[in-house]
């Protein structure tokens, strides 16, 4: 734990990885701690609440572990957890770990083509599901042959044809003996949201937990501080909600709130809030920028937030000082990936927030700028992002695919395919991924510094930039803008919306083109899949041509 009243620098120098060679998830996040203590307090749709204990949970997990270990589900094997935020959820991840099974998240916003890729290349054995997304599955299942059971929440008159969850788990003992796990041993596959080329299967080890503990201690400004309730609308399949909210918080015994949103709701989120008193949240920025269109909501609900991080897109100035407005407090950001989860972190009560940073290492983290062959460049020098491989928080490879896994590192760096600086202190500054930088009239543009300065103009809500193809530049920036509902859209704004970067940012840098939308396509994470946009952009030129 990292002690309070020492600097950033003294804590970096001091700290040292301790972590036991044997080491099982389930044993740290509910077995060791009191069986009363509340672990979880589920938001049902109708505003009802059903709490869970850290006893509910072990006992239900280790239901669940006898269940699938019945069915023969053995050690390593893959396990597909295809669910919303649920105690169900939670319980089937610890239960995976508890018997040594690899647990494979999956998002229900997935099609059938992104859950059979999934389930196919990890070889997964059993999904846990439930009815909503069950068509899914059995669309796919015929080309599955290695999925051998589907457990069912809510079959109901259909349990003859599947594994009904709550019948399964009633006739399983409440009692299991947590398997003695090497803490190399593998305990998550979870998938990269896929924004480039096919998704590739990260397989963290059981070490992981313990190597975001500090991080997340820092993040939460020395979380946990008494009786606190933590809570986030990032989906429990992506390793943000897992990593970065639930388990870390059951690691340090706080309870957390679980919360099923059909779609994102930024005033459910204020009343979320008030309603459980939550005193730290982790946040996506895209839900953020929805929160900031609520109109006076310190008005409107009492709440007392003590942190708020987040993490997945840069935060500007704008988007940080609204934060401070809302919540009376420097919203604080961390930076990382599915390889490599929190790799530098801002932490505004311990050092100065430096707006466009992505903050400085996390306590224990060696984060570095490096060229191709993983040499280290020198401060200001912009190379791509790199975090030492030797770290817990490392995966132990791609999943079936050692030529990626190996093209992933460069020596004894991990190399994210991101684009940055560190300054002379060790704060991070992120430019781009390496492949959406903007190549225009021989300049290399990041398109998150012009994103960071459209989001400021008043009628822009959110927005994503690209780089389209042109014959005199090589590329052009394009902007993709929704506007703000009051707003309405018009060439006179594209034109002013086009000078407001001219004028802002840099002349080679504003959009040369503007195009209004009415919604974004996201990856699962909340993310804009710049891919889509520039696709977007192609077929409507060329049907134009037509």
């Amino acid at each position: 734990m990292i002690p309070m009243g020492v600097s950033y620098e003294e804590a970096q120098r001091r700290f040292a990885w301790r972590i036991p060679e044997r080491y099982n998830i389930r044993r740290m996040v509910c077995e060791r701690h009191p069986s009363q203590a509340l672990a979880l307090i589920v938001e049902n749709a109708d505003g009802t609440v059903r709490p869970w204990s850290f006893g509910d949970v072990v006992r239900a997990s280790a239901r669940m572990a006898n269940a699938l270990s019945g069915l023969g589900v053995a050690r390593g094997q893959r396990v597909g957890v295809f669910l919303s935020q649920s105690a169900e959820l939670a319980v089937a991840h610890v239960a995976c770990y508890g018997m040594g099974a690899v647990a494979l998240p999956l998002f229900t916003l997935f099609g059938e083509e992104a859950v059979e890729y999934r389930l196919a290349n990890a070889g997964a054995c059993a999904i846990i599901t439930d009815m909503s997304q069950l068509p899914k599955v059995l669309a796919v299942r015929s080309r599955l042959p290695a999925l051998k059971h589907i457990v069912v929440i809510g079959a109901g008159k259909h349990a003859a044809d599947f594994l009904d969850h709550d019948t399964l788990l009633a006739k399983a003992s409440d009692t299991f003996a947590t398997v003695d796990t090497h803490r190399e041993d593998p305990a998550l596959l979870v998938y990269t949201s896929g924004t480039t080329g096919q998704p590739k299967g990260a397989l963290h080890a059981h070490r992981m937990l313990e190597g975001v503990i500090p991080a997340m201690q820092q993040w939460g400004d020395f979380w946990p501080r008494g009786n606190e309730v933590f809570w986030t609308p990032a989906e429990w399949a992506w390793i943000a909600g897992l990593y970065d909210a639930l388990f870390p918080a059951w690691y340090f015994g706080t309870p957390v709130v679980a919360h099923r949103f059909a779609k994102f709701d930024p005033e459910r989120a204020f009343q979320l809030l008030e309603k459980h008193r939550i005193s730290t949240s982790f946040i996506p920025p895209t839900a953020l920028k929805m929160m900031r269109q609520v109109d006076s909501p310190r008005r409107r609900w009492t709440y007392d937030v003590r942190a708020i991080t987040t993490g997945g897109e840069a935060m500007g100035e704008e988007l940080l000082q609204w934060g401070r407005d809302t919540f009376g407090g420097t919203i604080s950001e961390g930076y990382g990936q599915t390889e490599m989860n929190l790799m530098t972190l801002n932490s505004p009560n311990w050092f100065d927030v430096r707006p466009g940073s992505c903050g400085r290492a996390c306590i224990g983290r060696r984060v570095g700028i490096v060229d191709a062959q993983g040499r280290l460049l020198p401060p200001g020098e912009e190379g791509q992002v790199a975090g030492w491989r030797h770290d817990p928080v490392v995966m132990l490879e791609y999943w079936n695919n050692p030529e990626a896994t190996a093209k992933k590192y460069a020596d004894d760096w991990l190399l994210t395919g991101d684009v940055g600086r560190l300054d002379d202190e060790g704060y991070l500054f992120f430019k781009s991924r390496d492949d959406d930088v903007i190549t225009s009239g021989g300049y290399r543009i990041g398109p998150g510094e012009i994103e960071d300065c459209l989001i400021k103009h008043p009628a822009v809500a959110m927005v994503g930039v690209v780089g389209v193809p042109d014959k005199v530049r090589t590329e052009i920036v394009k902007a993709f803008i929704q506007l703000r509902p009051e707003v309405a859209p018009s060439e006179a704004l594209k034109a002013e919306i086009a000078d407001y970067v001219k004028t802002r940012l840099a002349a080679h840098e504003y959009p040369r083109e503007v195009e209004f939308v009415a919604e974004f396509p996201l990856t699962t994470t909340g993310k804009i899949m710049r891919r889509e946009l520039k696709r977007l952009d192609a077929e409507r030129k060329a049907a134009g041509k037509r």
